[in-house]
Order: C-alpha cells, then sequence, then structure tokens
C-alpha cells in the first residue's frame, strides 16, 4: 500500500470519528467506548499497511 493511500485512509478515519462525536449525541460513556474502538482498528490497519500482520480479511 502507498504511503498516500495510507495517509488518506488515516484522514478518512478521523474525518468520520470526528462527524460521529459532534454530530450523534451519545453518553460520555459509550462515545469513549466508540472512540477507543476506531483508535484500535486504526492501530491495527496502520500495524497491517506496514506489515506486521497479514492481510486484514473484512
Amino acid at each position: 500500500m502507498a504511503y498516500i493511500q495510507l495517509v488518506i485512509n488515516l484522514v478518512a478515519f478521523a474525518a468520520i470519528l470526528w462527524a460521529v462525536n459532534v454530530y450523534i449525541p451519545m453518553n460520555v460513556t459509550v462515545k469513549k467506548v466508540v472512540n477507543g474502538v476506531v483508535v484500535v482498528i486504526a492501530i491495527l490497519f496502520v500495524l497491517s499497511a506496514f506489515g506486521f500482520f497479514g492481510p486484514i480479511a473484512w
């Protein structure tokens, strides 16, 4: 995966997370869980892009 594509995907993750946090009213606890899950997915995505994991099959 090209680095520019990785950066574009990370910006998309951040934009979606921002939109969810701003426009969807949630309890603070639920918001923390959603943020944590998205951060873990983003970290796994980056590690997969650098070859620490095999390709993630959805």
